[in-house]
């Protein structure tokens, strides 16, 4: 008769694949991560160019900056610029690439930038 062989010999092997792969996971969710923060600050430039070129239209240049800061946190460290040509106010938002969470940037610019007709505030 051969001689019965037992369970033991591979005691263990699903722990260390399990161990094995857990960097590979995590990584895969921090670059999945990092892709939703670079599609959620494109959003938030856009937004906030939207809103600052509105407000710059309507009110004048002062309000332009405070309605794009109104829109965007002091983590994403934005710059505003708004300029009026030929009665079209123009605002172009910058915020810096944030590296897996807001305030920890790589220093790669995303910009938003829009344009509204000037109008006269009633």
């Amino acid at each position: 008769m051969p001689a019965r062989r037992g369970g033991r010999g591979d005691r263990g092997q699903v722990a260390i694949e399990f161990v094995g792969t857990v960097p590979l996971i995590l990584l895969l969710v921090a670059a999945v991560w990092e892709c939703v923060l670079i599609g959620y600050a494109f959003s938030l430039a856009g937004n906030a160019a939207d809103e600052a070129a509105r407000a710059g239209a309507v009110h004048g240049p002062a309000a332009c900056q405070a309605a794009a800061g109104a829109h965007v946190g002091s983590a994403w460290n934005m710059t505003v610029a708004c300029s009026e040509t030929g009665g079209i106010v123009t605002a172009r938002v910058s915020l810096n690439l944030p590296l897996l969470y807001p305030g920890l940037d790589i220093g790669v610019p995303i910009e938003g930038e829009a344009g509204s007709p000037k109008e006269e505030e009633e």
